[in-house]
Parts: structure tokens; C-alpha cells; sequence
């Protein structure tokens, strides 16, 4: 039987400190030490308020550790988090069961105010395929319990995998209602495929206003990530399994397309650069992200892989800080510049770094976990194709080679996950999509937001107009929501799971679409 879920939004508490028990064994945390300074630490601070407002995070599993988060704000929305900016001891324990009385790994680690008081820490040393909870404490007050899990030892074979996609959530247009209903799933973790938080001003229909204008420095960023992560119903779902996580465009700006801005004449390079490393900093300050991705300046190294044992493999993607210019959108098929070899969504390094892995994978299932639609929708009605450019058909000639290797190489059961779009599809992907009678080299399942558009339709006239104008897609859905995977050694099941508005509280939730993919059988079957 898998552990209790942990409580919905709103009952989440901080523990008096006489549950945070002591433990003795050795560990591995790594944080962020370039502003440490040793003898100056805070070893019993007093706080004006809560401290561990934001919540509590774990992300990136391995077989013998994961990555522990947090970050002190006892007043999040102000500058410096309502802190002094006096480094403060934290210290962390995990242990075995939910009382915390079996604790197996402790240790403390400095918060910093160069980033935010935001602490990581990688512990180690943890046994494989199994459950954990953990607790952070400061002076005297005590975080909210977290739950999180190891992934399974490299050479075995699971029999089950259950895990969630999720994106686009922005805070203002819409309540988290989806996120309380995926508590209730017994899910081994969790990918977020960006767009995590949004940088413009309120909307003029906000359903929950912030205040905040565009967001440009530091401050602004940090201010906007406190918005979001106070909110209860994604602090409860963070703790309640690892999460593994990347970024679209709107943690820094929408469409932005490596150092240039959506506007570049209203944002040259330099100052866009500028926003770009702040963002990406606080970016980092609040994801549990490992030091591997530890920004320097307006570069983060957000690219990389995590095995769940033999069962998966998944290739964590970033399409945003190495591609191309996007051009403007296309009205005909794919013409020279579009296919362009030069032309590049991942860049150079993080192309062949794919390929790489996926030729030498001995995974069951490939799954890559990225932003924006590999399948080439032609979103405009009747003869004429219309393709958004900053999706991969913007980037065809790299599109294609990216399907062709998956061909070449036989890759095994190669799926790609996908967030941005704000409506749910699934779509098999030829090798050729100008040939659209040949062969399947993987599938692709599209899901849709949290709350991005605001409370959505299901249209059934909309759903047969877009499998009109592409037949390899076999669903389309304009609902918010998440969508929920189970993998096992023979099958592939993706349900997607909806809710009818995110203008109010209580919504219920739907399974519009189930599909089972069968290993070695890149086709869409209806569940």
C-alpha cells in the first residue's frame, strides 16, 4: 500500500518543534555556498513571521538521494523576503515514516541572501524505490512535512510507473482546482513543462489580481514567485511527491528565443540578457533543481536525464536559451527557410547530447520532456497551412532529423511529453509528416494548462475540425487540466484529466481521453 496522501490545500501546518527529532547517519547536501560566510551565521534567528511560507520541495530522484527545497520568507512579497541579509542556519532531517520518528539522514546548511535564503540540499545515501518524508527548522520554527521518493536502482526492472504533466499556470487568470485533484492520485512524481509563472501585469478579467506590473529585476521576479508559491493548492501537491522540472518562455518573457526578446527594439540584447540572468536566477532560487544547474549570469544548464530504473528514461529538454530567431508564421508548406540547417530549437551541444542518450539508452520507454509541439498542426482551416513558428515546425529541418533518428535508430518507444499550448492533443509522429500513410516513430501527447485561457469548452464540432486538418492527431481537447501517465514493461496509458472552469473554486474533474500505446507499437489506441 502506498503512504497516506498528504492533506489538501489549507490543511497544511507548520509542526511544533517537538516532532522535529534528532537522527545521526552520514550525508551528501550541497548548497549554495559562494556567499557563505563562516562565523557570521545565524544559528538561532528570531522571525516577524512564518518562515517557511513558501512551502516545502523535492525534485530530480535519483536511486540514492533527491533534492530538498525551501526558502525562508517569512514576509515573501517583500524585498528580501521580509529577512536581514545575515546568512541563516537551516538544518534538515529525512526520515523512513510520516511521524518522523525513523530519521536516516540530518544535517544543516546556510541560507544565503545573495539567493533568496532559498536552500537546496542533495541528500544521499537513501535506499532505492522507496518513500521519505522530510522537514526543514530555523531558530525555532519547523516547515511543513514533506513527502518524496527515490527512483529505482539503475539495472532494475519496475513493473509500474505512475507520474503527471503538468504547465501554464498562470496565477491571475484562474484557481489550481486541478492540482487538489491530482493530490488524490498516487503518483511516484510529478514533470512540469514550464511556464511555472507568468511575467506580465494583471489582465483586465483577473480572477485573483497580484498587483504586480511586468517583471524585469530581481526583486520583481522573486516578488512573483512568492505570489504563485504561496498559493496552497501547488504547496500541497509539491509536497507530496519529487517533481522534475523545466522551463518555457514566460519564467523569463513569452516567445523570447535565446537572447532575443519578444521585442527586441524596445529590448536590445544587452538589457534583455540582463532580465534573462535574473529570471533565471530566481528561477533556480525556487525550483528543488540540483547545483549542476546553478546559473552563472543569463546561462543554466537545465538540460539533462533521470532513469526510473529500466522502465524509463526521461530526457529533460530546454528549447528556449539555445534556439533561433522564430520566424513569422507560415502560411504554405515547409519552403527553404524553414528548412534551414543552421536553423536550431536545441542548439548544437544539447542536439547531439540527445541523440547521443537515446541511441545508447537501454530504457523500455524514452520518454523527452519538453515545451512545445513536435507534431507539425496546421491550426488554419480548409487547403491553406497555417504553423505557429515557435513551436518545432518553425524549426523543420532540425524537426526532421529529430524524427529521422528516432527511425534510423530504432529508438525504443519514444514519447514526447508537451506543455505551452493550452489544449490537449495526441498525435503520432511520422518520420515524414508529407507522408502521412507511412510509419509511426513515437507519439506525442500534448497537455493542456492549469489555467492559462481561463475555463475552457468541450467542443466536439472544435475537436472535428482540428482532426480534419491533421489526421495523425487523434484527440483534441480546449478544457484546463493535467494529464496522468501509468508505464509499465508492455504499455503506455496516458488519461487526460479535466476540470470545466478555473474562474471559481470546486470544480470537479473529467477524464475526457484515454490512450494505451503498446511497446514496440508507436500507434494511439483508444483506452
Amino acid at each position: 500500500m502506498p503512504p497516506p496522501h498528504f492533506p489538501l490545500p489549507g490543511v497544511v501546518r507548520p509542526l511544533d518543534r517537538r516532532t522535529f527529532l534528532a537522527g545521526s547517519a552520514s550525508f551528501v547536501a550541497a548548497a549554495l555556498l559562494s556567499t557563505r560566510a563562516r562565523g557570521a551565521t545565524v544559528a538561532a534567528p528570531k522571525f516577524s513571521a512564518y518562515p517557511f511560507s513558501l512551502g516545502v520541495a523535492s525534485g530530480d530522484p535519483l536511486p540514492d538521494g533527491v533534492v530538498l527545497w525551501t526558502r525562508l520568507a517569512p514576509k515573501p512579497r517583500e524585498p528580501g523576503g521580509g529577512l536581514a541579509p545575515d546568512p541563516i542556519e537551516v538544518a534538515w532531517q529525512v526520515a523512513e515514516d510520516e511521524a518522523m520518528t525513523r530519521v536516516v539522514q540530518r544535517g544543516t546548511v546556510t541560507a544565503n541572501s545573495a539567493w533568496a535564503h532559498a536552500v537546496h540540499v542533495e541528500v544521499s545515501g537513501l535506499q532505492p524505490a522507496r518513500w521519505y518524508w522530510y522537514q526543514f527548522k530555523a531558530g525555532s520554527e519547523v516547515s511543513p512535512k514533506g513527502r518524496t521518493r527515490t527512483a529505482p536502482a539503475a539495472d532494475s526492472a519496475p513493473d509500474r510507473l505512475r507520474f503527471a504533466f503538468a504547465s501554464c499556470q498562470n496565477y491571475g487568470i484562474g484557481y489550481y482546482t486541478a492540482y487538489e485533484h491530482m493530490a488524490r492520485e498516487d503518483l511516484d512524481l510529478v514533470v512540469h513543462l514550464g511556464d511555472y509563472i507568468y511575467e506580465k501585469g494583471d489582465n483586465a478579467g483577473s480572477v485573483r489580481p497580484h498587483g504586480q506590473k511586468e517583471i524585469f529585476t530581481l526583486d520583481d521576479y522573486r516578488e512573483r514567485y512568492a505570489i504563485y508559491k504561496s498559493d496552497p493548492a501547488l504547496q500541497a501537491m509539491h509536497a507530496q511527491a519529487p517533481w522534475i522540472m523545466t522551463w518555457d518562455d514566460h519564467e523569463v518573457s513569452n516567445d523570447y528565443a535565446a537572447a532575443v526578446a519578444e521585442n527586441p527594439k524596445q529590448q536590445p540584447r544587452a538589457s534583455f540578457l540582463k532580465r534573462r540572468a535574473a529570471a533565471y536566477q530566481v528561477y533556480f532560487e525556487h525550483m528543488p533543481l540540483r547545483r549542476s544547474a546553478l546559473p552563472k549570469g543569463p546561462d543554466m544548464l537545465l538540460y539533462r536525464r533521470l532513469a526510473f530504473g529500466r522502465l524509463a528514461q526521461f530526457h529533460v529538454l530546454d528549447t528556449r536559451q539555445y534556439r533561433s530567431p522564430q520566424l513569422k508564421p507560415l502560411r504554405q508548406p515547409p519552403g527553404a527557410v524553414q528548412l534551414d540547417a543552421q536553423r536550431t530549437i536545441m542548439g548544437d551541444r544539447q542536439r547531439e547530447w540527445l541523440f547521443d542518450g537515446l541511441a545508447g539508452s537501454g530504457s523500455a520507454w524514452n520518454v523527452l520532456a519538453q515545451q512545445v509541439p513536435v507534431g507539425r498542426i496546421d491550426r488554419t482551416p480548409g487547403p491553406e497551412i497555417g504553423l505557429n513558428m515557435d513551436k518545432w515546425p518553425g524549426y523543420e529541418f532540425e524537426r526532421r532529423r529529430l524524427l529521422r533518428h528516432l527511425h534510423d535508430r530504432k529508438i525504443a518507444n519514444p514519447v514526447v511529453i508537451t506543455g505551452d499550448v493550452h489544449c490537449n492533443w495526441a498525435t503520432e509522429l511520422p518520420a515524414d509528416f508529407d507522408q502521412l500513410d507511412g510509419r509511426s516513430v513515437g507519439v506525442e501527447f500534448v497537455g493542456t494548462s492549469i489555467t492559462s485561457k481561463g475555463d475552457g469548452t468541450e467542443s466536439l464540432k472544435e475537436a472535428e475540425a482540428f482532426r480534419a486538418e491533421n489526421p495523425a492527431a487523434k484527440f483534441f481537447n480546449d478544457e484546463r487540466g493535467y494529464v496522468s501517465c501509468e508505464v509499465t514493461p508492455k504499455t503506455w496509458r496516458t488519461d487526460y484529466r479535466t476540470v470545466p472552469f478555473v474562474s471559481r473554486r470546486g470544480a470537479p474533474l473529467h477524464t475526457r481521453a484515454s490512450f494505451v500505446v503498446e511497446s514496440g507499437r508507436p500507434q494511439l489506441q483508444r483506452a
